[in-house]
Parts: C-alpha cells; sequence; structure tokens
C-alpha cells in the first residue's frame, strides 16, 4: 500500500514540474511583449536624447553667430580702398567692411546673406599694392542653418535716435543714415521633419565709427 502511495506522490510531483503547451505560449507571449516595450522605451529616450542634443546644438550656434556678428559690425569702418563702411543694408543681406578677425592693418569685406533657410558668411581680404578687393576671392561659409525667419527680416538698421524701441529704418535704407544695426535668427528647436517649434536670437550694436548720440 505504502509503495503505490509512493507512485501516486512521484506522479503528481512529476506532473506540477511541467508546463503544458498553453502555459509555453503564454510565457512567449508576454516575454515578447515585454521586449517590444522595452525596444519602445529605449528607442523614445535615444530619440528624445539626440532631439535635445540637437536643439541645445542650435541655441549655441545662434548665440555664437550673434555674437560673431555683432562684435564684426560694431568695428565696421572704411575700407582700404576707401569705401564707406557699410555697402548693402537689405533685409536678407548686408555688406561691410570690418577690422574685426582682419591682421596686418587690413579692412575685410564681410558679407552675411540668407538662402533658403541657410545663413552664410563671405569674407574678402584686401590683396595687392595698392590693396584691391578682388571679390572672385571670397571664402564662404556656412554659419547657421534651420532658420526660419520667412517673411521678418533677418537685420534691422536704425538712425542716430535709435533708444532701444525706435522703430527702424525702412527699405530701401540709405546707408549714410544706419548708425546701429540688429542681426534677428529664427532657429528651428529641433532638427526633425515634422519640427515647428522655434526660438529667436537677437542682438545688436552701434558701428563705432559713425556713431554719435549713441551708447557702444
Amino acid at each position: 500500500m505504502k509503495k503505490v502511495q509512493n507512485l501516486k506522490l512521484k506522479s503528481f510531483l512529476f506532473k506540477q514540474k511541467g508546463f503544458t503547451l498553453i502555459e509555453v505560449l503564454v510565457v512567449i507571449a508576454i516575454i515578447s511583449l515585454l521586449i517590444f516595450d522595452l525596444s519602445s522605451l529605449a528607442s523614445f529616450v535615444f530619440t528624445g536624447s539626440q532631439e535635445q542634443i540637437s536643439s541645445s546644438a542650435n541655441v549655441d550656434y545662434a548665440m555664437n553667430v550673434v555674437s560673431k556678428f555683432t562684435n564684426e559690425i560694431r568695428n565696421a569702418s572704411m575700407g582700404n580702398t576707401g569705401s564707406f563702411s557699410l555697402s548693402k543694408a537689405d533685409n536678407a543681406e548686408i555688406i561691410f567692411y570690418s577690422s574685426s578677425g582682419a591682421s596686418g592693418g587690413n579692412i575685410n569685406r564681410i558679407r552675411y546673406w540668407l538662402s533658403d533657410g541657410t545663413l552664410y558668411k563671405g569674407v574678402v581680404v584686401p590683396t595687392g599694392s595698392p590693396l584691391t578687393y578682388n571679390l572672385s576671392s571670397e571664402s564662404v561659409s556656412v554659419v547657421q542653418i534651420d532658420l526660419v525667419n520667412g517673411q521678418t527680416p533677418l537685420f534691422y538698421y536704425y538712425d542716430g535716435n535709435y533708444n532701444g524701441s525706435t522703430e527702424p529704418l525702412t527699405q530701401p535704407v540709405n546707408i549714410n543714415q544706419i548708425k546701429f544695426v540688429r542681426i534677428n535668427l529664427i532657429v528651428l528647436k529641433q532638427v526633425t521633419k515634422d519640427s515647428t517649434s522655434n526660438f529667436t536670437v537677437s542682438s545688436g550694436a552701434t558701428i563705432r565709427n559713425l556713431k554719435n548720440n549713441l551708447g557702444n
């Protein structure tokens, strides 16, 4: 009798250790779902991080561009050929002469212009004797991408009465009236296909050689 009971007990324990086909399928389904959820979470975190990095990079680039531009326009002066400090002053393009970044007493010809959401910078270093500006030698570089200014001007120009709230000069601007120039960048926060969120970086400076009643 005892032997029979032991056999029944072993048979019961053996059955409890096993899994039915349905149970195995359920476990596989649960594990697959967990793996999918973890993969989705990892993808979301990675994508979000990349977007944040891209956004921060655009902010940094824009601030650097504005800072460099204001320094260059502040030091605008007569060109080595006797050219006036400003050569062109449009909503999306400006050309001026500046000692900023130049060497050996040279005055570089600097051009900024906006085209298809990209801000370009061109620099012509005077050469020869006497010094001249060979426009075919212009060195062009990309200084800011993802601009969404649209119809909003990239550059604003003010006369000697500018006090911080004065309306800018209207186009076409008489370059002889300009004493203060402001750059206004509207940049996408994230480089994504459907991104429309943006931020604005704006700053300006008085042209020291042309200022009259304006501060620095």
